[in-house]
């Protein structure tokens, strides 16, 4: 049976930097990474809707040991699923990854200190079986084999297209079509603009409004510090800038929130000019970072609504019909292509099977430490990213922090180390966000505690201490 010292599951943005801190800081660990798809890229290979960036700035989102150098701070999908594979090609971490393999169950062994992995060749069918001493999952939270849609009345009766945009058709043609996108987050507010460059007509369909925020896509003080500086001194001035930026903006919108509003509601207004009603189509009921904020770059997504190419209608669905969908309010919209941008669907551990010594493991059982490890699930490790910031901060800390805890192991001749939870602290839900996503599923997932290293704080410099200077051998972490 095959065996290697450290297991990374997922080949996307996390697995990447995971692979590269493990091979530069842990060089004497043997390490593979085992990917489901076929391809490097994760979320950037599956997601391919018209349109596709990133909802972080690059320049926090990329890999800070390989700092994006593109023009664009808000990046399209292709530049940075390209980006993702060139860091892997350049470090050789792609001739460590196997493709087609989906973990499906991972059981640990006490008295042989070890993981047993089984995963399914999605080529042949078959249960390949190897072993590791850690587990490193890195395959994000999203369910990648199916997105969430309500149940509409009446979808069967709609004579046109309806597509999700997880699962996006290659050649689906929009050109001269009306097209009703269903949603306002991130990929509604994404797709809007996009489509209207070749679409007959856009309506975004909303049940409520979101925060949505304007930003260049193109980082003028980025592009001053490149000028002015060392290449690699203006990556990393740049990044400080924005990780500064927008650890400052969130505590601004938490505390402030009144005043927070109306400066998010005000800039839009400025960007419409008087061509929307503000008051309904883009003023929340809920309160800033309740809901993660959508950027928009360069006010596409205005620009559009002011040429006309696109429209913003809030109302709830009453049912599809033969051509479009009626509305409660009485109203009807016509539609050949229906994009349901309804949201996403969460995976706890990428679906993975836990057992420790043959139990079996419910997460929500668990409770995290350090955001990162469970308790009572010896040599395991997951990455999850911020919500209020680009996920590759925190999932980056993550890799460094697991790179010192191997280490720490090592220098002591530890085989295996646990988190043991205190039953005294008081829990809470792993994400504390009020989107949709997050409410259907956030309770199949491990808790947080109320108190460090159990609570999860959303900030960057705190976990920056925490895990890059805090203590390995915390009393929390029973080592053996």
């Amino acid at each position: 049976m095959e065996h290697v010292d450290v297991l990374v599951v997922g080949a996307g943005i996390s697995g990447i930097d995971a692979a590269y801190h493990l091979q530069t800081s842990c060089p004497q660990r043997s390490y593979a990474i085992l990917e489901a798809r076929d391809a490097i890229g994760g979320t950037w290979d599956l997601f391919r809707y018209p349109g596709i960036r990133s909802d972080s700035d690059m320049y926090t989102l990329g890999f800070p040991f390989r700092p994006w150098m593109g023009d664009k701070a808000i990046a399209d999908g292709a530049s940075i699923l390209a980006y993702i594979r060139e860091t892997a090609a350049h470090y050789g971490i792609d001739k460590k990854i196997r493709f087609r393999h989906r973990v499906e169950r991972a059981s640990w062994s006490s008295a042989n200190a070890r993981w047993t992995i089984e995963a399914r060749n999605a080529a042949t069918g078959e249960l390949h079986t190897l072993t590791c001493n850690f587990l490193y999952g890195c395959s994000g939270y999203y369910d990648y084999d199916a997105g969430y849609t309500p149940a509409f009345a009446g979808r069967e009766r709609f004579g046109g297209t309806i597509v999700h945009p997880q699962h996006w058709p290659a050649d689906l043609d929009y050109a001269g079509k009306r097209v009703v996108v269903i949603g306002s987050g991130a990929t509604a507010v994404t797709l809007a603009p996009a489509l209207a460059a070749q679409a007959a007509h856009v309506t975004m369909l909303q049940r409520s409004p979101t925060y949505i925020a304007t930003v260049p896509a193109r980082d003028p003080i980025a592009g001053m510090f490149r000028r002015l500086l060392p290449e690699t001194t203006a990556a990393a001035a740049t990044r400080w800038k924005n990780i500064g930026m927008t650890m400052a903006f969130y505590q601004f919108c938490r505390r402030f929130p009144a005043q927070a509003k109306r400066m998010l509601v005000g800039q839009v207004k400025k960007q419409t000019h008087g061509t929307v009603d503000v008051r309904t189509h883009f003023t929340p009921r809920y309160r800033p970072w309740d809901q993660r904020l959508c950027l928009v770059p360069d006010a596409d997504l205005f620009r559009a609504i002011e040429a006309g190419t696109v429209s913003i209608v809030t109302d709830y669905i009453e049912s599809f019909t033969e051509t479009g969908l009626r509305l409660q309010s009485g109203a009807t919209l016509e539609a050949d292509i229906i994009v349901t941008a309804t949201g996403l669907s969460l995976k706890v551990f990428g679906g993975l099977s836990l057992e420790v010594d043959g139990a079996k493991v419910e997460a929500p059982d668990t409770m995290l430490y350090k955001g990162m490890m469970c308790s009572g699930i010896p040599n395991f490790a997951f990455a999850v990213g911020y919500t209020n910031a680009s996920w590759t901060l925190k999932c980056d800390l993550t890799s460094q922090y697991v790179c010192r805890l191997l280490n720490f192991m090592d220098d002591h001749s530890f085989a295996r180390v646990v988190p043991r939870r205190d039953p005294a602290v008081a829990e809470a839900p792993l994400l504390d966000f009020s989107s949709g996503y997050v409410q259907r599923s956030i309770d199949k997932f491990p808790r947080q505690g109320s108190i460090v290293p159990w609570k999860l704080y959303q900030n960057y410099a705190l976990d920056l201490w925490m895990i890059r200077r805090g203590r390995i051998d915390h009393p929390a972490l029973e080592f053996t």
